[in-house]
């Protein structure tokens, strides 16, 4: 077995989740064929040790990939994905029928692959990336709900991606916690919710890092709705605290856009949506709490239903509005 590429961790992220580790050229074409998109791979020799590692949920995939060969992939239009490649070790150059051309380096750039465009990818022998595919219905509606109006064409990406941006290095930083989380027991992989959160986050985050069209939109300041029409919002999140409520559903009741969402919530409440969702949930803890028997009743049920998953979070979070531990809380019933 070849040597893990620098900068890789032994276990490569995403193990939990292997798909294939193989020295054959058309098990490794296949694999990432199923996985990923059609291409066309040729390698020195046809000599390669490559490793993939991948899993999907609702909105996208998200995967690991190596070859440990100067591999080179020829991908048609997949016209219904994009594919963004972020690069956590060496290097590789690719190019794309419009003529653009990046290079992307280990943990400071990478390439997002357009589905209306041939795209060209050399690896480096020692590259590894983690490797996102979304669906264009999927990101594009993503897109449209923090623009308030529909996207319905291709999102025209610079092909590639700076990670020492802000924007770049929190894309990358979530993908690499997504990736760590969901191979952790009791992680995000049992956490639905939580997970269709972040990765909400991620593809948020992918269209500030990236540039195309809608770039300077999107980073356009919003100007705030007036205060009547959070009435709506703050009664629909107290009826529904208990559900796996997001930014885009909160806009959709309130008739706006995610950007007007948090302006117009900073603006009459100095917080974001979701720390006053969370402020609500934290109230219907303690109010759970205060009714329940202590010797029939476990905090961390109480919590979980709802929807705090990370519990030493849901501690300090508890006790910095209450000033107390919820456990506090809940043997003070009896006492």
């Amino acid at each position: 077995m070849a040597a893990r590429p620098e900068g890789v961790p032994a276990e490569a992220p995403l193990s939990r989740y292997r798909v294939l580790g193989t020295r054959s050229l058309e098990e490794a074409r296949d694999a990432v064929t199923r996985i990923y998109l059609d291409h066309d791979l040729t390698v020195p020799g046809n000599e390669l040790d490559m490793t993939l590692n991948s899993t999907a949920d609702r909105m996208f995939t998200v995967g690991y990939l190596s070859y440990q060969s100067c591999a080179k992939l020829v991908m048609p239009p997949t016209e219904d994905c994009y594919h963004v490649n972020l690069t956590i070790a060496g290097r590789t150059d690719a190019d794309r029928t419009d003529g653009r051309r990046a290079t992307t380096r280990a943990r400071t750039s990478g390439v997002v692959l357009l589905p209306d465009q041939v795209n060209t990818v050399r690896w480096s022998p020692d590259a590894a990336q983690l490797i996102l595919k979304i669906g264009r219905r999927t990101l594009e509606t993503h897109l449209g709900e923090h623009l308030n109006r529909p996207v319905d064409e291709v999102l025209d990406f610079d092909f590639g991606i700076d990670f020492t941006t802000p924007a770049g290095s929190t894309l990358l930083s979530s993908v690499e916690f997504l990736a760590r989380e969901l191979e952790r027991p009791g992680g995000l992989a049992d956490m639905p919710i939580a997970r269709e959160q972040l990765e909400a986050f991620v593809m948020t985050q992918l269209l500030h890092a990236g540039r195309h069209q809608y770039a300077d939109d999107l980073a356009a300041p919003d100007d705030p709705v007036r205060q009547s029409r959070l009435g709506p919002v703050i009664e629909y999140m107290e009826a529904h605290a208990d559900e796996p409520l997001t930014p885009q559903e909160l806009a959709k009741v309130g008739c706006m856009s995610v950007r007007t969402l948090h302006a117009t919530f900073q603006q009459v409440l100095g917080e974001s949506p979701m720390n006053h969702l969370r402020r609500i949930r934290l109230d219907h803890v303690r109010a759970e709490l205060l009714r329940s028997d202590p010797a029939l009743t476990r905090v961390t049920d109480i919590a979980l239903r709802w929807g705090f998953f990370h519990q030493s979070r849901f501690a300090q979070q508890y006790r910095e509005r209450f000033g107390e531990l919820p456990r506090e809380t809940l043997r003070a019933v009896s006492a």
